[in-house]
């Protein structure tokens, strides 16, 4: 774990117990401290109690404060520790430590000794013994000596067992190896620690009788059976005294493998230190944070062995460069030489290079006679080992595609610097440090762009510079060549480049250049693959775009979802997906080129992508419609003519998850519109699109709400099918009302009135009866409107649908406002505000009493009118539909202005106005504009006024909607002081409300 400061921490307890930041030894304080900070070092991650770090820091019966107290060790072990609080983490009723396994020499021992085991399996005997040294290597002494405690004293003997195992591990295979001689005098320091321990007693048994020392290991027998006779009244096990009476008999049986030859002496290094590395690229640009880490962690000291640096990454994003600059930067450090080999792990047309060319290559470069090159592995690695002993190198192993082929190149001692390049993380090398890189930031992917074309050709095209780094995904690789194929073509603009990448179908080709491609190299990881991830790779790339998470990825593969994020994982590790967040995956622009160039629609797997992207399809209109539900729970429900998908769903059980899951997802719906659209799956595209319109309605984003309407009343024609027909009619409607396209809006609602009165759909009927009302409202056309929606009021109550005359009366509230006629604007929203009360429909009772208001400031009852908007506000705290809430915010301001009261704080009109420019429909601003006109008028600040009235006058009249035209040319007519404008305005509002036919005296004042 790497602090925010960037330091590096290390605890130790595999002897006393320290702490160290960055070389230097950490005060730990004193023994409650040390003992808390190391009870919950010897099981690290795991919350303990604060009950079991009392029993801990205790000898016998804790003080009543021993809970304070250590809470009290932790606060100041935090501060004595760097990011104190990130490392002893508070979880519920306890504290755990989190810090990664090799910040712990007790952890990091426990993964020494698995990967012994591992190597045993595979019978990697030489590689399991140097784990197993390497291990028992890390202990300074006695278990947390000198801090005491039974809890820890009791800990402290149970891992002494488990080096003690450890011990006998290795022992064992030295014996399995031929090391009989080598091992006696370990042996018999351990058995005298441990003299009544029978295993190590047979163990060095066995050594002497393989060493030709039968009697001596026949003596040792005698002295075990004297000691367990004398200490414990036993005689020895069956296994020892099997293992005597062979040793009695010389049972061949125990004659064990031959002596091992003896360690091949160093080679002497060349006069002249050998230096491979490839040159260092001069326009090498970028990157400065990865190399600062790269160059931090080499130079790092390294106490137990050689220290390593890998770098993993995507192919193309310039691990070798970045490697390389590193490796000549740090040379100096390494006089004894600086070796590279190209491991060709992910190479064209190559195998992976073998351990044993690859140590044969490492040898010869260091000057060894090919006649002293052993023949086997083993041998090769124990000579390159033994000649890098005492030595400083530097070695570069390059383009390595797994661990098992990288440990015999590994040296043994310190000294040494391996820097290692790789596609995927190698989770087997242990003791690695790595370093992963991703595509560059625009800024450095620009500055690479200038420095290999030229800062003066970039200069001239900035923009198309820019264009082409992004086209280029920000990959070294691609910029590269896109770059060099511009140098050799100098009468190629940037742009015209820009234009050729453009066409994703021929991205990938436009990005070849000689043998390099970004094509080929991406292909390489790919084919590196198993079956099953190439399947998923290529299946996910179905995915439209944006991020995926792992129920999208179920449903597209058809698999549970932790099936789908181990899929994803691995792909993952070999950097051909991105996660940008816990959960979450996303592809590379150029990557999911590269896949989606996999798919052959005459192939045999057209029918299975198929498939996959009606799972997709049905997951998302399954979760969208359920999510529906929870937020909009009065909604109609309509069949779709889909079959409910099996997918495994997110967690929708509630508002705030069905909300935040929309959030989250809406750029990946609307890109599954798309999807339907192109496939042909127009079933999907209005089913998807009904469930989307209802987020983007009410998070008021109006632009993608009116193209999913278009899109969706499309996809219903195709079909054929008049009641999906009229539901899109319908919601287009709603969508052109909310834009301000009343022709439009009104064409679509009386299609949708057609299309239901054929259907019989009496429901429709009525909600386009309302809608037409609503349009012709809004056009100016009074008389028409009130048919349309006293019919539609008439309907909704024959059908006792109380939502839906709610509605439509709200806006026959408004019709009787725009008219002046405010005795039944106010009739028409109080009974729209009972049947909501009646509903439980509080939520929308406010824009109701909105209505309420609006009609009592209209005949002169302020004070009731106050009370209205009060009590309005109060439903809504200020929350909702941005519009909604601004227009009450700014009635409250002018009514408090008709009453006299002063300007309150905040302004309510600032407000108001700030909240129809921030998010709200166009008609909803031009409302309100005009009402904080002419209370700023009123107010005296004429300035102001004009410039509301002027931007209300553009909206209305962009917008054919008439009356507050009038109410805008009115408040111009009456703000400005030029007499000529002022008349002209004057005449063009009368002509308006004239034909409008309001009355002077039922005008808004």
């Amino acid at each position: 774990m790497t602090t925010a400061a960037g330091e590096q921490l290390r605890f130790n307890i595999l002897g006393p117990i320290e702490g160290w930041s960055n070389g230097a030894r950490l005060r730990l304080g004193g023994v409650i401290q040390e003992r808390v900070l190391a009870t919950l070092l010897l099981e690290p991650g795991k919350v303990l109690p604060v009950s079991r770090l009392v029993e801990a820091a205790w000898d016998d019966d804790p003080p009543a404060t021993a809970s304070h107290q250590v809470r009290k060790a932790v606060a100041d072990l935090r501060r004595r520790i760097p990011d104190g609080s990130e490392v002893l983490q508070t979880e519920g009723p306890g504290y755990r430590v989190v810090i990664e396994e090799s910040q712990n020499d007790l952890s990091e021992f426990g993964l020494l000794v698995r990967a012994a085991k591992a190597a045993v399996a595979e019978n990697r005997f030489t590689e399991a013994v140097e784990s197993l040294r390497g291990a028992l290597a890390l202990w300074r002494g006695p278990v947390l000596s000198g801090v005491g405690g039974p809890v820890i004293d009791a800990a402290a003997t149970s891992i002494e067992e488990r080096r003690l195992t450890a011990s006998e591990q290795m022992l064992e295979l030295r014996l399995a190896l031929g090391e009989a001689v080598e091992v006696i005098p370990d042996l018999r320091e351990l058995v005298g620690r441990h003299p009544l321990r029978e295993t190590l007693r047979g163990q060095l048994m066995i050594a002497l009788y393989r060493a030709g020392r039968q009697a001596e290991a026949l003596e040792e027998y005698g002295k075990v059976r004297e000691l367990l006779v004398e200490e414990l009244g036993v005689d020895p096990g069956p296994q020892l005294t099997r293992l005597y009476e062979g040793i009695l008999r010389e049972s061949p049986e125990l004659a064990g493998p031959p002596v091992a030859a003896p360690a091949p002496p160093p080679a002497p290094l060349p006069a002249e230190p050998p230096c491979t590395l490839p040159y260092d690229l001069a326009d090498f640009t970028g990157r400065d944070r990865e190399l600062g880490e790269l160059l931090r962690c080499a130079t790092e000291r390294s106490e137990q062995g050689p220290r390593i640096v890998a770098i993993d990454g995507m192919g193309g994003s310039g691990k070798t460069s970045l490697a390389v600059r590193a490796a000549h930067r740090l040379a100096d450090e390494y006089p004894d030489g600086q070796l590279h080999i190209d491991l060709r792990g992910y190479t064209p047309g190559d195998q992976p290079v073998s351990a044993g060319t690859a140590l044969d290559s490492l040898l010869r470069a260091l000057g060894i006679p090919g006649d002293r090159i052993p023949d086997e592995v083993a041998g090769r690695t124990a000579l390159w080992r033994a000649t890098l002993t005492g030595k400083r190198l530097l070695i570069l192993l390059d383009n390595a595609a797994d661990a098992d082929g990288i440990q015999p190149l590994l040296p043994v001692s310190p000294g040494c610097l391996v820097l290692l390049t790789s596609r995927a993380r190698l989770v087997d090398l242990d003791g690695a440090q790595w370093i992963s890189i991703g595509v560059m930031p625009p800024g450095e992917s620009a500055a690479l762009v200038a420095e290999t074309l030229g800062a003066a050709r970039v200069a001239a095209e900035p923009e198309a510079a820019a264009e082409l780094a992004r086209l280029c995904d920000h990959l070294p690789l691609a910029l590269r060549i896109a770059t060099a194929r511009l140098r050799n073509r100098p009468r190629w603009t940037l742009q015209y480049l820009a234009e050729r990448l453009r066409d994703e179908t021929r991205r990938l080709d436009e990005l070849s250049s000689g043998a390099r491609s970004v094509s080929a190299t991406l292909r390489l990881s790919y084919q590196a693959l198993d079956e099953e991830c190439r399947t998923a790779f290529r299946t996910l790339a179905l995915h439209p775009g944006g991020d995926i998470n792992v129920h999208a990825a179920g449903a597209l593969l058809g698999s549970g979802i932790w099936d789908a994020e181990d899929l994803l994982e691995r792909l993952l590790d070999v950097h051909l997906v991105q996660q940008p967040e816990i959960g979450l995956y996303t592809f590379h622009d150029l990557v999911r080129s590269f896949a989606q160039s996999l798919f052959d629609p005459a192939g045999d797997t057209a029918g299975e992508d198929g498939s996959a992207v009606e799972r997709l399809l049905g997951y998302y209109l399954t979760a969208t419609e359920t999510a529906c539900d929870v937020l909009y729970p009065g909604r109609r429900h309509r069949p779709t003519g889909i079959d409910h998908s099996t997918a495994e769903l997110p967690d929708l059980r509630d508002a705030e998850r069905a909300q935040d899951w929309f959030t989250r997802e809406q750029t990946a719906l609307l890109a599954a519109v798309t999807l339907a659209e192109r496939r042909g799956q127009d079933r999907y595209v209005v089913c998807l699109a009904r469930n989307l319109v209802f987020q983007l309605n009410a998070r008021g984003q109006l632009e993608e709400f009116g193209a999913l309407g278009r899109v969706s009343v499309a996809a219903a024609q195709r079909l054929g099918d008049l009641a999906l027909l009229g539901m899109s009619l319908s919601n287009l409607g709603v969508a052109c009302w909310r834009l301000g396209r009343f022709t439009e809006g009104l064409e679509a609602a009386r299609a949708g009135r057609d299309v239901a009165a054929r259907l019989g759909d009496r429901h429709t009927e009525a909600h386009s009866e309302s809608t037409l009302g609503q349009f012709n409202s809004l056009l100016g056309n009074f008389p028409e409107a009130l048919v349309h929606l006293e019919r539609a009021t008439a309907y909704e109550r024959e059908l006792a649908i109380p939502r839906a005359e709610a509605d439509s009366l709200t806006l026959l509230s408004t019709l009787y406002e725009q008219w002046g006629r405010y005795e039944e604007a106010k009739a028409a929203a109080l009974r729209a505000v009972e049947l909501r009360s009646g509903l439980g429909q509080f939520e929308s009772v406010f824009s109701a009493l909105t209505d309420v208001a609006f009609a009592q400031i209209g005949l002169g009852e302020y004070e009731e009118a106050a009370r209205s908007l009060e009590k309005a506000r109060e439903l809504s705290a200020d929350e909702g539909d941005p519009g909604d809430v601004a227009l009450m915010l700014a009635l409250l301001a002018d009514v408090d202005e008709h009453l006299g009261r002063p300007i309150r704080v905040p302004d309510l009109a600032e407000r108001a106005l700030g909240l129809v420019a921030a998010n709200a429909s166009p008609l909803r601003r031009a409302k309100v504009e005009n009402i904080v006109g002419r209370l700023r008028r009123r107010q005296g600040d004429r300035q102001a006024a004009l410039a509301l009235h002027a931007h209300a006058h553009e909206l209305a009249f962009g917008m054919s909607y008439r009356i507050e035209e009038a109410y805008a040319l009115a408040g111009l007519a009456d703000g400005t002081e030029d007499a000529d404008a002022a008349a002209r305005h004057r005449a063009e509002a009368e002509e308006l409300f004239a034909k409008l036919g309001v009355a002077v005296d039922r005008r808004r004042r």
